[in-house]
Parts: structure tokens; C-alpha cells; sequence
């Protein structure tokens, strides 16, 4: 299916990373859910940007089931179709401060938990709910928002880190288990992305270390993220399906 005819989902669309996934979608021509938590004025800002034949913003928690269920009713109302594609990209409230994280030491499981549910919970929430619109539809790209720090700890977020690690298993084994019905499942993993709500925090002299880090001499930016977001959706990634794909200048390398 062509990028312009898909209905994409994106999960904490509203700012961030996933203000720019939807912006990367929508000058494809693809229509667009903005789905938001808490930001209501940038997700409904945002909608307002494309017009509502385009896009439209949706508040709910992915985390909770029953909200994810009625966003997709309400996504295909709106559109008069059900949702094609999904990206999983809201992230539970995280800062990525490495002098302010939680060490091995003092680390609690309610902070373990509350990235588990914002990872995999939402993930299998929005999964489970678009699959029936995709089977219908005999179409579907899940397309799940990773890291590169599970391949490359240079700073323990034991919490988020373990998430994300969890997260490409659940890829791995939804593509197993769903390519019968020409649902593919993929994760794009960025490192670092300057930058974010999330890394607004990261010193500057962090951002220059891992640009000399890496091959290409920088750090990756949202909107160069969102465009491998849209490699997965697209019909060059026909035949791809479980993989995992770091964006991150060459930082990790698999």
C-alpha cells in the first residue's frame, strides 16, 4: 500500500520525535491520527496544520486498553476507514539526564514497571486493537520506536534500556506471528536525537562527544528518524519484516 493511501497512528504524536514522524507521514500525504496524552494544544495545533481530511488529534492513554480501543473507533470513524499503520512511539515520562538517573543502587521496580507499561503495554495495546482493521484490510505495518542503547549502554538507563530490549522481542515474536496476514512488524532505533522534549535535559558537551563518536559526525535529528519511520511503511520494506534498524550516524553498528 503506497504511503499516501495509509491511515497512520502515531502514539505520542503530539511534540517530540513523534511531532516530526507525523509531519514526515503527512508530506507523503498519508492521513494521520495524532494521538496525545497530555499535550492537547501541540496535538491539536498540529492537526490544524493539515486540515481535518488529514489528520486528526485523539487524547488517550495507550497504556489503558479500553482507551486504545476507542481511539482506533474513533480514528476510523473520522476517516471512514480503519488504521493501517502504527508507530509506537509514546514514551513514559523519561529524561534522559544521565547525572539525575537512578543507579543499580537506589533503582525501584515501580520506575522498571512504569517504562514496561509505556513500551510493551501501549505496543500490545494498539496492536491488538488495529489487528482486526488489518485483517479486514488484508494490510498492516506496526513500526515500534526503539533505542540503541541496549546494544550500546554508554549510559545505564537500566529502566528505559530494559523496556526498549523487551519491546524488539515483542517485535520479533508479533512479526512471527502475524505476517499470515500481511501485517509486518518492525523497530527503527535512534540514539540520542537532538533534539527532544525527552533530551532537552542532555548537556551540551554530551551532544558533541557522541557526534565525534560518530561516522557521519553528528547527531541524528528528529525529522532524518522519521524518515526511516517511513522506509517501514513504505513499499520498498515489502518484504521486511522483525528487523530492528539503528539511526544513529554509524554510532552502533550491526
Amino acid at each position: 500500500m503506497k504511503l499516501a493511501e495509509q491511515i497512520v497512528l502515531v502514539t505520542g504524536g503530539g511534540r517530540g520525535l513523534g511531532h516530526s514522524i507525523v509531519a514526515a507521514f503527512a508530506a507523503q500525504g498519508a492521513r494521520v491520527v495524532i494521538n496525545y496524552r497530555t499535550s492537547a494544544a501541540s496535538a491539536q495545533a498540529l492537526a490544524a496544520d493539515y486540515g481535518s481530511k488529514q489528520a486528526v488529534a485523539v487524547q488517550a492513554d495507550v497504556t489503558d486498553a479500553a482507551q486504545v480501543a476507542e481511539l482506533l473507533a474513533e480514528a476510523a470513524a473520522h476517516f471512514g476507514s480503519p488504521v493501517t499503520t502504527v508507530v509506537n512511539n509514546a514514551l513514559a515520562d523519561f529524561s534522559f539526564n544521565g547525572d539525575a538517573r537512578s543507579d543499580a543502587v537506589g533503582i525501584t521496580w515501580e520506575e522498571f514497571d512504569a517504562q514496561f507499561s509505556g513500551s510493551v503495554r501501549s505496543a500490545l495495546n494498539t496492536t491488538q486493537q488495529a489487528l482486526p482493521g488489518m485483517r479486514e484490510l488484508g494490510f498492516g505495518r506496526i513500526i515500534n520506536i526503539g533505542t540503541n542503547l541496549f546494544q550500546n549502554p554508554v549510559v545505564p538507563y537500566h529502566d528505559y534500556t530494559s523496556a526498549k530490549a523487551a519491546l524488539l522481542a515483542l517485535t520479533r515474536t508479533l512479526a512471527a506471528d502475524l505476517g499470515q496476514h500481511n501485517i509486518a512488524v518492525n523497530m527503527v532505533s535512534g540514539g540520542l536525537l537532538r533534539t527532544t522534549d525527552a533530551s532537552a535535559a542532555t548537556p551540551e558537551e554530551v551532544f558533541d562527544f557522541i557526534a565525534a563518536a560518530t561516522p557521519l559526525g553528528k547527531v541524528t535529528t528528529p525529522a532524518e528518524f522519521a524518515d526511516a519511520v517511513l522506509f517501514f511503511a513504505s513499499p520498498w520494506a515489502r518484504s521486511v519484516t522483525g528487523q530492528n534498524l539503528v539511526v544513529d550516524g554509524g554510532l552502533v553498528m550491526n
